[in-house]
């Protein structure tokens, strides 16, 4: 009798590396469909809320990050990998995992680490087009290694581009369109602009974009959108109270609808977000996070702005009156909107969930039948 496939996947922090990892695990469940897959993270992340209200089980383990403004608090560093990777490998025992995977952030370190404790084979993916320090410590663990990008940081990686959810993979713009205008509450000849912060928000892109609605309080054909996070919220509805056609969300939680109606898109650049707009051939005014590691949401970034398909605005530059400056002449031009639509790269990117759950099922199981076969090519 064959023994279900099992698959532990460390996720956590972030979006950025939770819901990749949430994509990794649909195409699992799709490809191999009595798969059994659970998460490692901690309970400091987004984790304990995205992971189980999706639908799969999270093992909390005790890591703290990988942070060079830990001080000297960094010399606890292996200590914690050591007691967090001993729990992930009594989690890898207890679901009789075959393999585990780590999808970049510190709390999926230790499951890397609880794999090689226990002997069972790993494999990492790297969202970004600089690896972070959990990656770059947890290539040493195993050969196995995919990328979104192919940027050469970690010899001998596959690229399997950036998963990301089903919806998005297949999304049909313009099918969709008047749909999801209609749910968002925006009147058919209206401009929608989105500000997403990430997960977890940005102060300055919310700062700016409260500045822009004050802008555009008394003209009617531009609504605007601000995601905001969980802590921002408050002040920022406060600020919009009565705005006739704006206002603030703690989350986007239906992202095929966003990007659907959306007519322009200024945001961040994390690796999730970028592989998302490339995918769906959504115009942006890309904010990279300044603080992040080797200034990999640049590099994020130039991948979109390089093919004409964003504009890069500096995140110190960023302000209501920067930003009307830019969005506003891109709002008026509907032919450099689609020329910017037309511009993007898919890239392996709708296919990539599809193509390292192959890959985690090779390594995993051979013997494993697949729902269905899938190209690398």
């Amino acid at each position: 009798m064959r023994t279900p496939l099992s698959v532990v996947i460390g996720a956590g922090g972030t979006g950025g590396h939770i819901y990749p990892g949430l994509a990794l695990a649909d195409a699992l469940r799709r490809a191999a469909p009595d798969a059994a897959v659970s998460f490692v993270g901690t309970t400091r992340g987004l984790e304990s809320e995205l992971i189980p209200a999706a639908g799969y089980r999270l093992h909390t383990v005790d890591m703290i990050p990988f942070d060079p403004a830990l001080g000297a608090r960094r010399y606890l560093l292996p200590a914690a990998l050591l007691k967090s990777g001993a729990q992930a490998r009594a989690v890898l025992r207890d679901q009789r995992a075959q393999i585990a995977v780590g999808m970049g952030g510190y709390p999926s370190a230790p499951v890397i680490v609880g794999a090689r404790m226990a002997g069972l084979p790993s494999l990492i993916h790297e969202s970004n087009a600089v690896p972070g320090r959990a990656n770059r410590f947890a290539a040493r663990l195993t050969p196995h290694i995919a990328v979104a990008f192919d940027t050469g940081h970690l010899p001998g990686a596959i690229t399997t581009g950036m998963p990301i959810a089903a919806a998005l993979a297949g999304l049909d713009r313009a099918a969709l369109r008047p749909a999801a205008r209609a749910a968002l509450g925006v009147p058919g000849g209206a401009k929608l602009v989105v500000v997403n912060g990430g997960s977890l928000g940005a102060a300055r892109l919310t700062e700016a974009a409260l500045g822009l609605a004050d802008r555009w309080r008394d003209r009617g054909g531009l609504h605007l959108l601000v995601k905001t996070g969980p802590a921002a919220l408050p002040a920022a509805r406060a600020a919009l109270h009565g705005h006739p056609t704006a206002r603030a969300v703690p989350y986007l939680d239906r992202m095929d609808l966003v990007y659907a109606a959306a007519d322009l898109v200024v945001c961040r650049a994390g690796s999730a977000t970028v592989a998302e707009l490339a995918s769906t051939g959504v115009p942006a005014v890309l904010v990279p996070y300044p603080h992040a590691p080797g200034d990999h949401q640049t590099h994020n970034a130039r991948v979109l702005t390089d093919a004409g398909a964003g504009v890069l605005l500096p995140d110190h530059e960023t302000t209501a009156g920067r930003l009307a400056a830019l969005v506003e002449p891109l709002l008026a031009d509907p032919a450099r909107l689609a020329a910017m639509s037309g511009a993007a790269e898919p890239g392996p990117h709708a296919h990539a969930a599809d193509l390292l759950a192959e890959h985690v099922i090779r390594l995993a199981a051979p013997s494993v039948p697949l729902l269905k076969e899938f190209s690398w090519h």
